[in-house]
């Protein structure tokens, strides 16, 4: 199989790949056009059908996996693709399998170094909630494992909340180290559960899309809801602690118009806040450069997330 990852310039690429979005529109001359996304485990290619009504493009839908013939060409530094034959795959042409994007690193491993924090949380109400989680709840575990941290910004893949987490602990924990000022149990322990609201958020994949509830509630409602349910069943725990807790997974987004519904007011909710936000934009320029060809600096215009027009280093 020709996965998306080893795409260049110029090849002619006739392979299944799984559509996770199809959009007609028109073109400023009028002429109808489909704005494709093909996907494979390893990544994503914007792809369009510049003329859908000729021969050799049959009906299909997002979700499909369709059989498709195409050049790879490169539009502001990006390749893309150019669809000339598409027709939708018959059971047995595919693996599932290989259609679904997975974190580059052990998904095992992580969960283990992941659960190894625990362990260095010396307050015990922090360390028992925690433990209910990520080391007893068997169910949560495999859906945390196997779940994306979003639809599309950022680790929107298999073990991408896994991945995201893992590195807001890692970073949260370093933020210990230099600044004193930190209670190093409440932040690491806010870290683990500020984005497990996504788990209800975001359905399963393939779909990988907002569900009613994270359409109605968002991910930092109902992660908040969670921990609060879970703290009400342990005896004796601090209701100062729960609300210091329960402030940082409210306050991460950092910003009441980036979704968050309260500002930072503890120094923990500020670290974890800056944690989170520098693992987020760091994955979006990763991922805004994998397709992008080796040596290529073209800037590659303007990215929402990180609000400039942004290119690769030169060497």
């Amino acid at each position: 199989m020709k996965y998306i990852e080893t795409f260049r310039e110029g090849e002619r690429i006739n392979e299944i790949f799984l559509c996770k979005y199809k959009q007609s529109a028109v073109t400023r001359n009028g002429k109808p056009y489909e704005n494709v996304i093909l996907q494979d485990k390893t990544g994503t290619v914007d792809a369009k059908i510049w003329d859908p009504g000729s021969q050799g493009i049959e009906s299909f839908e997002t979700l499909d996996y369709i059989s498709v013939v195409g050049d790879i060409t490169s539009f502001q530094g990006t390749l893309q693709m150019n669809i000339k034959r598409v027709r939708k795959a018959q059971p047995g042409e595919y693996t599932e399998a290989d259609y679904l994007p997975v974190s580059s690193r052990n998904i095992a491993e992580m969960y283990t170094e992941l659960k190894g924090y625990i362990n260095t949380i010396k307050n015990p109400y922090l360390q028992k909630l925690l433990a209910v989680f990520f080391q007893e709840d068997e169910e949560f575990a495999r859906r945390f494992c196997s779940h994306s941290a979003a639809k599309s910004v950022h680790h929107g893949f298999v073990g991408g909340l896994l991945e995201h987490t893992l590195s807001v602990t890692r970073l949260c924990a370093m933020f210990c180290e230099q600044y004193s000022i930190l209670n190093r149990d409440l932040l690491l322990t806010a870290a683990m559960f500020h984005d497990i609201g996504k788990l209800d958020e975001l359905s399963d994949f393939p779909a990988n899309d907002y569900t009613d509830e994270g359409q109605l509630l968002g991910h930092i409602m109902i992660g908040t809801e969670k921990v609060g349910a879970c703290i009400r069943t342990i005896p004796g725990f601090p209701n100062k602690l729960g609300n210091e807790l329960k402030h940082c997974i409210l306050a991460h987004h950092g910003e009441l118009e980036f979704g968050s519904p309260k500002k930072p007011a503890l120094v923990e909710a500020v670290a974890l806040h800056f944690a989170d936000n520098i693992d987020a934009k760091m994955e979006t320029l990763k991922e805004a450069f994998a397709n992008v060809p080796e040596g290529n600096t073209e800037w590659l215009g303007y990215n929402r997330l990180l609000e400039s027009n942004i290119r690769k280093t030169g060497k």
